[in-house]
């Protein structure tokens, strides 16, 4: 038995090689980085040629018959020193195909537009008796096409679990995760994966820190319950619908929707019904008082009593103090708010016309 073999059948290590890379994935140095230098990532790019064997003393165990080597060898073919991390996910997504039918089927698919509404969960790669390396690097594998397609909550089941320490593409599965939660309003989640990616910036693609410097920056600003904020779930909604869900989920999305617009537009109604002040000069009479004393009046005492409606009040508005509302919007907020609300406001008459 091959040293290698070893590895794979003890997890212990042999000749001074990393005996969990093929469980957990690429090691993780713990030797305490110097007070004098900033911390190190906490995830390490995986070594082409440490894969690479681990790849083939797999094929070992498995008794794999000679066509089979013989497709998985073209895939390591001319293996660069310096290859990148989507450059051995491809390989390594080969290397399973050739031996595993279902995993050729989860290949072919993710090397093609999605040609149906429902898709399988492909439960078998988190199964106990399938190898982590096939597993974890076939689920981002899965995860990444399922982002691409735009499939956001599919892409986070395949990646729930997962960490950068488990997969051969460390800062894809960083990358994408940012992606998905960021596009699933998921602040926190977001910013902590884009954080991690951005530590080890230095070892990852330049496009995956460029967009997730941008990323970052646009969550910061991002406040909930803002109208940006309701902006881009109702965007959400939109993806959900165009994809043929409509569930119990997208009426939940709904519904907060509507309540946080509620919400919004009761604070600008309460802003709109506050009387204007002038300037404090203004306020200052001409002639004031000669003595501390209150001064006499004509008028009985009574003030106009306005209707401001029940509840949140907003379906009853008359035309007038809708525009006003939306006039004040336009002034507070970017202007393509302002068609966000009319819809609001659309959706309302519609729902007050119903029996």
């Amino acid at each position: 038995m091959s040293r290698w073999m070893v590895i794979l059948a003890t997890g212990w290590v042999v000749a001074g090689l990393p005996s969990a890379a093929l469980a957990k994935g690429p090691a993780v140095s713990l030797a305490a980085p110097s007070p004098s230098l900033p911390a190190a990532p906490a995830w390490q790019p995986a070594k082409p040629e440490e894969v690479k064997l681990q790849v083939f003393a797999w094929l070992e165990i498995q008794k794999a018959d000679p066509a089979v080597r013989a497709k998985v060898q073209a895939a390591w073919a001319d293996l660069p020193g310096h290859a990148n991390e989507e450059d051995l996910l491809a390989r390594l997504a080969a290397s399973f195909a050739a031996l595993d039918p279902r995993a050729a089927k989860l290949v072919e698919r993710c090397s093609q537009p999605r040609g149906q509404l429902m898709l399988p969960k492909e439960e078998w790669l988190r199964g106990p008796g399938v190898l982590p390396l096939l597993g974890n690097n076939l689920r981002l594998l899965y995860a990444r096409w399922l982002m691409d397609q735009t499939l956001y909550d599919e892409a986070w089941e395949q990646m729930e679990g997962l960490d950068a320490g488990n997969v051969v593409a460390p800062a894809t599965l960083l990358f994408c995760r940012g992606v998905v939660c960021h596009a699933l309003l998921n602040k926190d989640c977001s910013l902590k994966s884009l954080d991690e990616l951005l530590q080890g910036a230095e070892s990852s693609p330049k496009r995956y820190v460029a967009v997730a410097r941008l990323m970052r920056e646009d969550l910061k600003s991002l406040q909930d319950e803002g109208l940006d904020h309701i902006a881009r779930r109702m965007s959400d909604i939109r993806r959900r619908l165009d994809l043929g869900r409509a569930g119990a989920k997208v009426r939940q999305v709904e519904d907060g929707v509507i309540e946080s617009l509620d919400k919004l537009i009761q604070k600008i109604e309460q802003r709109q019904q506050q009387p204007s002040l002038s300037s404090p000069d203004s306020l200052r009479s001409t002639s004031p008082a000669q003595d501390s004393y209150l001064k006499g009046g004509r008028a009985p005492g009574e003030v106009t009593k306005k209707p401001i409606g029940s509840g949140s009040g907003w379906g009853d508005l008359p035309p007038k103090e809708r525009q006003q509302a939306l006039q004040q919007i336009g002034r507070d907020f970017p202007s393509y708010y302002h068609d966000v609300v009319e819809q609001y406001f659309r959706r309302l008459a519609t729902e007050g016309d119903k029996p």
